[in-house]
């Protein structure tokens, strides 16, 4: 009886609800799928009607995705609210502008100067969503400050000087060094801009695997001739593992996010040039479609 008190009386746990971004995505999935599974040419006509005004809705908002770079550099339209509902803003009519346009065309290609718009709009999208991967990697979470390699390497030197913490593996220091000035090395290599980060992903995974085997066979050894280490074998061998990834850990975090900012710039440099031909060739689709 008294279980079953206290079961009645024990205070739910409340799930935490979906992120409005989960939702949205599903909904543009599901409207994806409508698109492309049904017969929507039988209903949807991009020269009048609904199909005609999903093109100009589609389109302006596309239009409107100058207005975030517009408030992030000019300073008297501070006014206009915070970046972080213009940074989600954004990224909603990014989506949502293209998914409409693909209505629009019955997700079927058409003249010559539509099928260019509708390239030059795909690859921007496309574009966008490499941008907003690169942005969460250089900021904390997608609506967080941006982070900074000061930050990131305070933090490996805080471990670093840790190292008193092992020192029944002497060795175990200056092989963590090694791997951390190969894995910085490799991030200020240039030439590795869209690879390094999965190539130090393998690396720092690597450098894990033998470190952790390097400390299991050390302390075995040194177990077979010292009864005080046997008997905190498994202790000692937990510690030095955790210090060594944290190390790594650290150090990979650095080199890698050096690799994202260097992406994040390369990225800015192509993205605007391919959205300024996106509204090109979308004036060129308008002007064709109405003169001719």
């Amino acid at each position: 009886m008294a279980s079953t008190a206290e079961s009645l009386t024990a205070p739910r746990v409340r799930r935490k609800p979906l992120p409005a971004a989960f939702w949205f995505a599903l909904f543009i999935l599901a409207m994806l799928y409508f698109g492309t599974h049904f017969p929507i040419d039988s209903y949807i006509s991009p020269q009048h009607g609904f199909g005609y005004a999903l093109g100009i809705t589609g389109g302006s908002m596309m239009l409107l995705l100058l207005l975030y770079p517009l408030r992030k550099r000019v300073r008297w339209l501070n006014f206009m609210g915070k970046m972080q509902i213009w940074f989600r803003a954004h990224m909603v009519l990014g989506v949502l502008g293209p998914v409409l346009i693909l209505f629009h065309s019955n997700f079927k290609t058409g003249a010559t100067n539509s099928n260019v718009a509708l390239v030059c709009m795909l690859v921007v999208s496309g574009s966008g969503l490499f941008g907003r991967y690169f942005y969460t990697k250089l900021h904390h979470g997608l609506y967080g400050t941006r982070a900074t390699l000061d930050e990131l390497r305070a933090a490996a030197d805080r471990l670093r000087g840790q190292a008193t913490t092992v020192q029944f593996l002497p060795d175990l220091v200056t092989r963590l060094q090694k791997d951390e000035v190969r894995l910085m090395s490799l991030a200020a290599t240039p030439g590795f801009n869209l690879i390094s980060p999965i190539i130090l992903a393998v690396m720092s995974a690597v450098s894990r695997f033998q470190i952790r085997r390097y400390i299991n066979h050390e302390l075995a050894v040194a177990a077979r001739s010292s009864l005080t280490l046997s008997q905190h074998r498994r202790r000692l061998t937990a510690l030095a593992n955790d210090y060594a990834a944290r190390r790594l850990s650290a150090a990979s975090r650095v080199a890698t996010f050096q690799s994202y900012e260097r992406l994040f710039s390369l990225w800015h440099v192509l993205h605007l040039p391919l959205f300024f031909m996106l509204i090109i060739a979308g004036i060129v689709h308008v002007i064709a479609v109405h003169v001719y």
